[in-house]
């Protein structure tokens, strides 16, 4: 049974149950609500909601636990020898798990009839044609071996299946029965359910803080692994980035600070371009534009924070490079050769920063929107004019914000990808020309892990050495900004 009729068949349980416990507590007040200790609408949500939660509950832990389980129980038949011929424990479970998929799908189409025992006896070439028949990609050939762990993994996730379903509707059964039996006129039916309300609260806001916990933990911890593999001071302090996949690491040069480089120059020239525009753009919204001009020109506007970033860089590809190398490039407009190709830096930097327009001049603009009136009034009553007002009143005032704006606008460019891998290139070089091709951290993290990565290899774990350094950057970055809003904040009454 598929999960998604599981999850119906729990709220089907949880709409029984509001029902039943709804009519079993006006039932034992003699149809009389005022005779119930709470409102008979929390006597079917307690119903419905011990049916629920429990059930999906289980539902959510058994979804983490089965393949862990069945993987554990699977690896242990496949041998050290097919180990070392196909590469790493992790591709030939991919194979197995590919098998077991083809497997599945062969009984369901009649391929291999009802019972796939008999492809154990078969011919591994034959097996393989089958499945390769039914779309399935197996990424070496299908052994004896890999076929029957890959028969096993099938057998163990349907029983897992069955179990589970089996489990949890029972579990939905048990919560709803046990809390309809409870339920009378003098149970207190509105405390236990905003108790568990709570608890859902609770739940929901501890899903952010975990799910961040999570992330930085699997960051740490295979980053560690990186550095048991490679050197610390040849992925911070060298010059060179060429991975190299062929020898399992021992001829890579794993270098961060050309991508570094290509980051920061990338994020400054997108910076050069956003902060101006963004900043005069929300100075003439919120302090010279009409209501009806504001009304148009702000949505509008905000826009471009809504557009795709796959857009953008295509944007970067097909016209905003053929523009630059038509001007910059050999014979161009103003005689110069600086540009060999549409991929560069100031391809990538300049579309960037039409991206992070919005995300200047719309905070900018509430910030200093929230500059009390009062401070205008005094300027003008001082004598000064509307723009003398602006540049000594209000810019000051709004400037802590506005830095911070800025900041988080930095942050967004550092962790930009396809306007990069599309409009910067994939060279990593340090240069100073802004019309050479580079590529960022973030390009590279892709690059990485795009395809059948080996896992245990320095090549692939590197993506993870590069994402928590990517991490530390941008948490230094809202610090900063932190700090400087709190030092130069303005308190206004």
């Amino acid at each position: 049974m598929s999960n998604l009729l599981i999850i119906a068949i729990i709220l089907g349980l949880g709409v029984a149950g509001f029902v039943l416990g709804r009519q079993r507590a006006l039932v034992s007040a003699g149809g009389d609500k005022r005779n119930l200790h709470s409102l008979p609408i929390y006597y079917g949500a307690n119903v419905a909601l011990s049916a629920i939660l429990p059930a999906t509950g289980l539902l959510a832990i058994w979804l983490i636990v089965q393949p862990m389980a069945i993987n554990s129980a699977v690896s242990d038949l496949i041998s050290d020898d097919s180990i070392s011929e196909t590469g790493t424990r992790d591709l030939v479970m991919a194979d197995v798990r590919r098998v077991a998929e083809g497997l599945d799908r062969a009984v369901q189409t009649g391929a291999m009839g009802a019972d796939t025992s008999f492809a154990l006896d078969a011919g591994t070439d034959d097996v393989r044609d089958t499945l390769a028949s039914l779309g399935v990609a197996l990424g070496s050939d299908v052994t004896p071996e890999t076929l029957a762990a890959g028969q096993r993994y099938r057998e163990l996730l349907g029983t897992g299946n069955l179990l589970k379903t089996l489990a949890v509707i029972a579990t939905g059964l048990l919560g709803l029965c046990v809390t309809y039996l409870r339920t009378h006129k003098d149970f207190r039916a509105r405390n236990t359910v905003e108790n568990g309300v709570l608890l859902l609260l609770i739940g929901a806001a501890s899903i952010a803080v975990l799910t961040t916990v999570g992330i930085v933990l699997s960051l740490v911890f295979n980053t560690i692994e990186f550095f048991r593999l490679y050197q610390a001071s040849d992925f911070f302090f060298g010059t060179n980035w060429s991975p190299s996949f062929s020898g399992r690491g021992q001829t890579s040069e794993l270098g961060i600070l050309p991508l570094l480089w290509g980051t920061l120059y990338i994020s400054f020239v997108a910076l050069v371009v956003a902060v101006p525009l963004g900043l005069f753009a929300a100075i003439y919204l919120s302090e010279y534009a009409s209501k009806g001009v504001r009304s148009v020109a702000k949505p509008l506007l905000e826009l471009l924070a809504g557009i795709p970033t796959i857009v953008y860089g295509l944007f970067a590809l097909l016209t905003v490079g053929p523009l630059l190398v038509e001007a910059f490039g050999d014979g161009g407009l103003f005689g110069v050769s600086w540009m060999a190709g549409g991929t560069a830096v100031m391809t990538a930097g300049l579309v960037m920063g039409i991206m992070l327009i919005p995300f200047v001049s719309s905070l900018s603009d509430d910030i200093i929107n929230a500059v009390p009136q009062a401070m205008r009034d005094g300027s003008y009553g001082l004598g000064a004019t509307k723009s003398e007002t602006v540049r000594q009143v209000i810019l000051p005032a709004a400037l802590p914000g506005i830095v911070g704006a800025v900041l988080l606008a930095a942050s967004r460019a550092i962790g930009e990808t396809m306007i990069v891998v599309l409009g910067a290139g994939a060279a990593a070089r340090l240069s100073l020309n802004p019309f050479d091709a580079m590529t960022t951290v973030t390009a590279k993290i892709v690059s990485q892990l795009t395809g059948d990565s080996d896992f245990a290899s320095p090549e692939a774990l590197v993506a993870f050495a590069l994402g928590i350094t990517l991490f530390v950057i941008t948490l230094g970055l809202n610090v900063f900004a932190l700090y400087i809003v709190r030092k130069y904040r303005e308190q206004y009454d």
